[in-house]
C-alpha cells in the first residue's frame, strides 16, 4: 500500500462552524459500526439530550482514536499535561455541584 496525499476541498458552512458544545460522550458499537453520541449535561438537570450523533466504521473509529492520540500528544507538548478531574479531585474552576465526564 502506498501513502498518497489527496487534496480535499472541504466546505464548512457558518452554522456547522459554530460547533455544538458537549461535555459527555456515550460510545456504543456493533460488529459493523461505532456510534458516538455527544451530550450536553447541565448541573442539576436530571435529563440530557443528545446534541450530535456520529456513526463510524470500526476502521474509521480506530483512525479517529489514533488521530486524537497524536493531537493530544502535540497539545500536551505545547500547553502541558491535560488533567482528568474526578468528583474527588474537582477542577479549580467549576460550576454547580455535579461534574460531567466524557
Amino acid at each position: 500500500m502506498t501513502d498518497q496525499k489527496v487534496d480535499l476541498d472541504i466546505e464548512l458552512n457558518e452554522e456547522v462552524a459554530q460547533g455544538i458544545y458537549a461535555n459527555l460522550a456515550v460510545i456504543s458499537h456493533s460488529a459493523s459500526e461505532f456510534v458516538l453520541d455527544f451530550v450536553r449535561l447541565m448541573p442539576g438537570m436530571p435529563k440530557a439530550r443528545v446534541k450530535s450523533r456520529i456513526i463510524l466504521t470500526p476502521e474509521h473509529a480506530k483512525r479517529l482514536l489514533l488521530s486524537l492520540q497524536e493531537n493530544i500528544a502535540r497539545y500536551e507538548a505545547i500547553v502541558g499535561k491535560i488533567e482528568i478531574h474526578t468528583p474527588e479531585t474537582p477542577p479549580i474552576v467549576g460550576f454547580g455541584s455535579g461534574f460531567g465526564q466524557a
